[in-house]
């Protein structure tokens, strides 16, 4: 096994060989340049490379092109003479190849799904996804807060939404526990989650959750490919992005520190990558900092895909330590400052200018440094990439189908639990609130009735003592939970209760 991957041929001639060593791999990188430049095919190169020495990818789907790294590319492929051109002018061995390949879709459809609980997401991506105030989002911190303190598991929305109505019915109580909780506030909320249900959000959350390592496993001696169809994902961009930054808070609060690997333990492609920071709170961007800065001593390898590194900040971009730099245009002042900008990120090589060579480079082309062995970035080159292994194009359904049959995942994920959680410990709550209202009603009526035959005369023993100290301790059993079952068992049998319960069960039906 080579403890490094070919990524193409620099320098004069294109005969010197770049690569991109194991052993720095997990210092990150970024693949970048304008539409149509070819920054799909270097991922899909990176992909086989990492395969074929062992390490597992994630990657997401974007236009679909990447599924055909499941199927062998072919001499019947109509580029095929031009690769193997370009295999002879760099020096590279082209053999036809295909690679373990493991689908998933969180809509189920074009791969097994993939789900979230509430929970494992938090307040701060899930305000993050739903666009919330500040305001709003100390309001959803302290519905996460209140679930915690009452054994309360939030799985999927209807557990949320269910948990949120009790926190607009006790607005009051909680503001003096936690500060200010406007009742507007969580309406606003409420309304943002319905907006999550129509993008489709349903279908991210709930059980089974993902496990990480069935995205960490090994085939043959190969690192399994996950490819998330993302196509459809797409058009609920927040949602693509929040759901990438999830997955890799999860790799980095869950795997153990490795130090400095001979190669990584995974690698993640963050594709269309601009969406994460665009319109981004700082406190999200430094979050994303940290995680890339500390990732790295857990195995774990990121590569940022944009179209401009001025896409990612600053602080994010100085952890970038592979780069391959697609061509960028120059058409506006904006972007001839992007590019200068770009062009001084890169260690200088007297052999030519690094802005025009970025402008100047073809479809296929590049320009590259890697790390080399002490870390150090290599002086950047102009770099003709290989051609890939694998079949350049999308592959058809009935592969994928098939595929995804043959899938150690398959029917692992394929249906959606739904064990007691909040939702239905809330609404057991409200039952057993119920009944106890209903005794009580009992009581205080019996009560009133012989104070009425007192009042007549008839004989009557300790009627008013009993009355005060039954009203009492209706008012008083129950403490913190009954509080709660009470409130929730008036907001579920009443107008708005029955709606939130429609609501709930059309939102499950369509997850399933």
């Amino acid at each position: 096994m080579s403890d490094h991957i070919f990524m193409g041929g620099g320098g004069n001639g294109y005969g010197a060989p770049q690569v991109l060593r194991q052993d720095k791999a997990n210092r990150h990188g970024l693949i970048a340049g304008a539409t149509g430049t070819g920054k799909t095919v270097t991922l899909q190169i990176m992909a086989e490379g990492f395969s074929a020495a062992g390490v597992p990818v994630f990657l997401s789907d974007v236009k679909g092109d990447l599924s055909g790294l499941a199927a062998s590319g072919s001499p019947e492929f109509k580029l095929h003479d031009a690769f193997m051109k370009r295999a002879e002018t760099i020096g590279f061995d082209l053999e036809y190849d295909s690679f373990p390949v493991t689908f998933w879709d969180l809509f189920g459809r074009q791969g097994h799904p993939i789900r979230a609980t509430v929970a494992e997401m938090g307040p701060l991506l899930l305000s993050r996804l739903m666009e919330l105030t500040d305001v709003q989002e100390g309001v959803l911190n302290v519905a996460f807060r209140v679930a915690d303190e009452e054994g309360l598991p939030l799985l999927d929305l209807k557990d949320l939404q269910a948990l949120l109505v009790w926190v607009g019915q006790n607005a009051k109580e909680l503001s003096l526990r936690y500060g200010n909780v406007a009742s507007s506030s969580v309406g606003a909320i409420q309304r943002q989650l319905l907006v999550l249900e129509n993008q489709g959000g349903t279908a991210l959350f709930g059980e089974p959750a993902l496990v990480l390592s069935d995205m960490m496993r090994t085939r043959d001696g190969r690192g399994e490919i996950n490819i998330l169809a993302a196509d459809q994902l797409m058009g609920s961009p927040r949602l693509y992005a929040t759901f990438l930054l999830w997955l890799l808070s999860e790799l980095f609060e869950e795997l153990p520190e490795v130090g400095n690997p001979d190669k990584p333990k995974l690698v993640f492609f963050f594709d269309e990558a601009h969406l994460l920071f665009d319109d981004a709170p700082k406190a999200l961007v430094d979050k994303v900092e940290q995680v890339a800065r500390l990732i790295r001593s857990k195995g774990v390898g990121v590569y940022f895909v944009t179209q401009n590194p001025g896409d990612i900040p600053d602080d994010v971009l100085g952890q970038l330590g592979n780069r391959v730099q697609h061509a960028l245009r120059a058409f506006t002042a904006k972007d001839r400052k992007e590019l200068k900008t770009a062009a001084e990120t890169y260690r200088d090589n007297p052999g030519f200018d690094t802005a025009t060579a970025i402008q100047e480079v073809g479809t296929g082309e590049a320009v590259t440094s890697f790390l080399d062995r002490k870390g150090i970035p290599m002086v950047v080159e102009r770099t003709l990439i290989r051609p890939p292994s694998s079949q350049l194009g999308p592959i058809d359904q009935a592969t994928r189908a098939a595929i995804m049959k043959a899938s150690d995942m398959a029917g692992k994920y394929d249906t959606a639990a739904d064990r007691e959680s909040a939702f239905e410990m809330l609404n057991k709550r409200a039952e057993i609130a119920a009944k106890e209202a209903e005794a009580a009603e009992a009581a205080e009526a019996a009560l009133e009735e012989k104070e009425r035959e007192f009042k007549a005369g008839r004989r009557y023993d300790g009627g008013g003592m009993g009355r005060s100290t039954s009203r009492r301790s209706s008012r008083s059993s129950g403490g913190f939970g009954g509080a709660l079952a009470s409130v929730v068992a008036k907001e579920l049998t009443g107008t708005s209760g029955r709606r939130l319960v429609r609501g709930i069960l059309g939102s499950l039906f369509k997850g399933r």
